[in-house]
């Protein structure tokens, strides 16, 4: 894993946290949704006689654990991620690849805040890049 790959993790993790709420909320509006069961002649033994609801909600609180689990897992990921940066000893090349990484800036927003100019910024990027060891 290259040390870009490493750092953009939480960008990921985080995407894909967004993504799963998304269908959480899909899957609350279905857990609402009123229909009854089944009680009909059962023809295949395979189909269930529970209201549609019911499978609704067993997904709903499926997805609510990942999204806990992932959340967790950005978490941690983000404190390793951050502790790695701060290794670094030049103050400049920790900031833009926090500002970078951790808050999703864009390369003109990091020049203006640390006062350098966007090509300064991206030479530094890519020198801290190369000072960060990761372990696989």
């Amino acid at each position: 894993m290259t040390a870009y790959e490493y750092l953009s993790q939480c960008y990921y993790l985080d995407r894909q946290i967004k993504y799963d709420l998304m269908e959480l909320e899909e899957l609350r509006e279905l857990s609402a949704s009123i229909s009854s069961s089944n009680f009909g002649e059962k023809v295949s033994g395979t189909k269930s006689t529970d209201a549609p609801f019911v499978r609704a909600l067993e997904r709903l609180w499926e997805k609510e654990e990942k999204i806990n689990d992932e959340i967790i897992r950005l978490t941690k990921l983000k404190e390793e991620i951050q502790e790695t940066i701060n290794r670094l000893k030049d103050r400049d090349e920790r900031f833009i690849l926090l500002y970078r990484y951790m808050q999703r800036m864009k390369y003109q927003d990091i020049a203006l805040e640390l006062n350098l100019s966007e090509r300064t910024v991206r030479r530094l990027h890519n020198r801290a890049l190369g000072k960060i060891v990761v372990n696989q």
